[in-house]
């Protein structure tokens, strides 16, 4: 049988606690277990047994270098299955600070954040596949500034996102 999905994640940080206040607090992640120098967390609403790991390497860790000097991960994405919730949480990463960029996708519609330790991550809503039509699909070939309320009007606020979905090619 094929891989189904991504199950979880797991980062290599400066402070447990102080990530893991973060991630509680920008995405309402719950700590499920913890140790010294570790702590994995769950997403609201989630079945993973935990959906990010954490471990603490210490205050003298070096940036990432991935993408700028080496290869590596360049972000995880976190779904939202409304965009209501997109931006709510918008506006929960500009008041935290952490906000580093917004783009439309056309097929998805994506927050990028940046965690204390400047890790990037994307928080995104999928457009529902039923409501893909040619002019969304033609839409993907280039990315635009995300204008949430724009996307609101079209697709509704409560809308639940094509969570799972694959889009046509």
């Amino acid at each position: 049988m094929p891989v189904q999905r991504l199950n979880h994640a797991v980062l290599y940080v400066r402070d447990v606690e102080r990530s893991v206040a973060f991630y509680r607090e920008a995405l309402g992640f719950e700590v499920v277990m913890g140790m010294r120098g570790a702590a994995f967390l769950q997403a609201p609403g989630s079945t993973n047994d935990h959906d990010l790991g954490l471990f603490e390497i210490g205050a003298g860790a070096g940036p990432s270098p991935a993408g700028r000097t080496s290869v590596g991960l360049y972000h995880l994405a976190w779904e939202v299955d409304t965009l209501d919730e997109l931006e709510r949480i918008a506006a929960r990463l500009s008041e935290m600070g952490a906000l580093v960029g917004a783009s439309d996708h056309s097929t998805t519609k994506a927050l990028y954040a940046q965690d204390p330790d400047g890790l990037e991550f994307e928080v995104s809503w999928l457009v529902p596949a039923a409501l893909i039509d040619d002019e969304v699909l033609a839409a993907r070939s280039s990315v635009r500034p995300l204008d949430i309320a724009a996307a609101k009007q079209r697709y509704g606020g409560q809308t639940r996102g094509g969570v799972g979905v694959s889009v046509p090619a």
